[in-house]
């Protein structure tokens, strides 16, 4: 009996290692390709202004601003991601009007989602059921085709999942929306 509970003991503590070994190596592989990514950016967006933001990484070009009530098409994303959009921008009390029909628009708004559920060693040591969200957004002229506004968020263990991306997303677009 005692080599079988000291079986599952060496078992449970194998078990944490390796898991703690991987989120380590996971975690280096993350940095260095966000790293790498962010001196790409920096050497190819010569005219973005960059403002610091507590969640993600917010860019405007030539200080661009959107007028209040503009019609604006979200157009549709991976997942569903504009309805999340779309209620951040109700949530947060965004002065835009959003069109169903993309002739009518005057902006656009298109992006990419994704969201990471976890994983079931999170949930049975850590007690966490908290997902990580990821999301980027690009707000397009219609008639210059320019791209006058860009926002990406990063939420770790969110709790409300993609409503938290969507409404980080609605927040920060509420800065270049002039009322």
């Amino acid at each position: 009996m005692q080599s079988k509970t000291r079986f599952v003991s060496l078992l449970l503590i194998a078990l944490v290692v390796s898991f703690a070994t991987y989120s380590a190596q996971a975690s280096q592989a993350e940095d260095k390709s966000a790293q790498d990514q962010s001196k790409a950016e920096a050497k190819a967006a010569s005219d973005i202004k960059s403002a610091p933001s507590d969640e993600g990484q917010l860019a405007t070009v030539n200080n661009a601003k959107i007028p209040a009530y503009a019609k604006i098409y979200l157009a549709p994303m991976p997942g569903g991601f504009e309805n999340y959009i779309i209620a951040g921008l109700r949530n947060k009390k965004v002065s835009l009007t959003v069109m169903v029909d993309r002739s009518k628009a005057e902006y656009e708004i298109s992006g990419v989602s994704e969201s990471e559920k976890a994983g079931w060693a999170k949930m049975l040591f850590i007690g966490s059921q908290q997902s990580n969200e990821q999301a980027s957004i690009k707000v397009s002229d219609l008639k210059t085709g320019a791209i006058i506004f860009g926002y990406s968020v990063h939420k770790g263990n969110s709790v409300r999942g993609r409503q938290s991306a969507g409404e980080a997303c609605a927040k920060h677009l509420k800065q270049v929306v002039i009322d």
